[in-house]
């Protein structure tokens, strides 16, 4: 929760971070105006977080942060955003992208000669 506040990584945002269980019993964690914090009881946190995006009026304008691919794909097709932990924790580091990688540089003769030696390897 700290990290979120410090980095500013919802902005003037609101955040809701969901935790699976009950809250401790000592110094309970709690939110702020920018931040809430919600323990999904006897339920699961993926659980709570889908029944949030259905209760919405816009979801839309919900951005849900998650590696896990089941809440992922539940999310996206009730029309939220998702991304992933990382990307939101590291918003500004630059990806690979397939246009970002170089091409091989090879001369027409030694693109034949990989391509007779695959085909004598697979086309037998």
């Amino acid at each position: 929760m700290n990290l979120i506040k410090t980095k500013r990584l919802c902005g003037k945002n609101p955040a809701i971070i969901v935790f699976d269980g009950y809250p401790p019993q000592e110094g309970e964690l709690t939110g702020d105006q920018s931040v809430d914090v919600l323990f999904s009881k006897e339920n699961t946190a993926d659980e709570k977080i889908k029944l949030i995006v259905e209760r919405s009026r816009n979801p839309k304008n919900i951005v849900v942060v998650s590696d896990d691919n089941e809440i992922r794909f539940i999310v996206k097709a009730l029309g939220s955003k998702v991304m992933s932990v990382e990307q939101f924790i590291y918003p500004s580091e630059k990806r690979t992208s397939r246009k970002e990688i170089p091409e091989a540089e090879l001369t027409y003769s030694q693109m034949e000669k990989i391509n007779k030696e695959l085909k004598q390897i697979w086309l037998k």
